[in-house]
């Protein structure tokens, strides 16, 4: 018996304010809002063309703790590094930190490559291209950048 091909679904963050977090999301990826509720159990699914790609759920205090076993960091592939530098266009006018300068590859000489930052409640993030990274710097020696930021 073969086992089935699995592809990644939706993913589901806990956010400490529902609303800066749909902001942040739409502007970075043009996400729609399928579904929401404010009452005390507030929550948000986002999406595009009717499909669900991340639910917002508001349930969380403090800042994501990237010292504790569990997620590292999601990664969102793009088109091309065009994109990926459209999206870094994006997140300087959302006045977001990047974790280096740029893009970035993802290892000395690798053809692919992208930016690095968190969300408003420090989730790390990724926003990658498969080519066009060629030439860009690669911050970490002798590991995948998306490792060590």
């Amino acid at each position: 018996m073969s086992k089935p091909a699995l592809k990644t679904g939706h993913v589901a963050l806990n956010v400490t304010d529902l609303q800066r977090s749909i902001d942040f999301y739409k502007a970075l990826f043009d996400f729609d809002v399928l579904a929401r509720s404010d009452d005390e159990r507030a929550w948000a699914l986002l999406g595009t063309e009717g499909v669900l790609r991340i639910a917002l759920w508001q349930q969380s205090e403090g800042a994501f703790a990237t010292g504790l076993p569990g997620l590292h960091h999601l990664s969102f592939e793009v088109p091309d590094i065009d994109a990926v530098r459209e999206a870094e266009l994006t997140l300087k006018g959302l006045g977001v930190e990047f974790a280096y300068d740029g893009v970035v590859a993802h290892g000395e000489g690798a053809p692919s490559g992208g930016v690095f930052f968190s969300d408003p409640d420090g989730v790390r993030l990724e926003i990658y291209a498969t080519t066009g990274a060629e030439g860009a710097p690669a911050p970490v020696a002798n590991a995948p950048t998306c490792g060590f930021f």
